[in-house]
Order: C-alpha cells, then structure tokens, then sequence
C-alpha cells in the first residue's frame, strides 16, 4: 500500500497563494489516479482536484475550478496543488488520497494526514 504525507499547507491571507505537495512512498504512484479533498470544520469532506496517470484532472467545478491546479511528477512520486486566489473560504484541512480515479471519496484506498490551511481576511 502507498503511504502519503502532505506538506505546504499553512497560513496566508484571501488572494494568496499556496502550493501543497504529497510524497508517495511505499509504492510509485505511476499506477494510482490521485487526488485531493478537503474538510472545513463543521463540514463534510468534499473533493477538491483529481488527475490520472496520463495527466487528465477533473476540478471541483463549484468552488476550485480555474484557481487551483493539480499536477504529478511521477519521478519524484509526488503530486502537487498549486492554489491561487485563495478565499476565506478554502480554509480547511487538505489530504491527498491514491487510488481510482473519480470525485468519490469512496474511489481512493491510500489517505495521507492532511495539512492544514489557514485563510486570513
């Protein structure tokens, strides 16, 4: 099984921007679709970006589409999410996630801890 850690996350104020990574490790992420959810306190966790193996993504189209963007580079087996334009409300707790690809939580089997970010007005 594919073990994953998030990192970049952290504090920055509404229109900044932020990039978080995911390191695999265990096994190459060469075979996995990725991708990212994220949960709000008080909120249900709710799918962020996804890409593929070939490079095709999909975007959370009512909240994230246009701002944020997801890319892979599988030889550094890592997946990254590069948010601009960020909004008080993007605030929420990021985790990366292995698997199938699709905006199912329920499509991924490997969950990083997530990394925290943090909006300020």
């Amino acid at each position: 099984q594919v073990q994953l850690v998030e990192s970049g996350g952290g504090l920055v104020q509404a229109g900044g921007s932020l990039r978080l990574s995911c390191a695999a490790s265990g096994r190459t992420i060469n075979n996995y679709a990725m991708g990212w959810f994220r949960q709000a306190p008080g909120k249900e966790r709710e799918f962020v970006a996804a890409i593929t193996w070939g490079d095709s993504s999909i975007y959370n189209p009512n909240s994230v589409k246009g701002r944020f963007t997801i890319s892979r580079d599988n030889a550094k087996n890592t997946v990254y999410l590069q948010m601009n334009s960020l909004k008080l409300e993007d605030a929420a707790v990021y985790y990366c996630a292995a698997g199938l690809f699709g905006t199912s939580e329920g499509n991924y089997y490997s969950w990083g801890q997530g990394t925290q970010v943090t909006v300020s007005s």
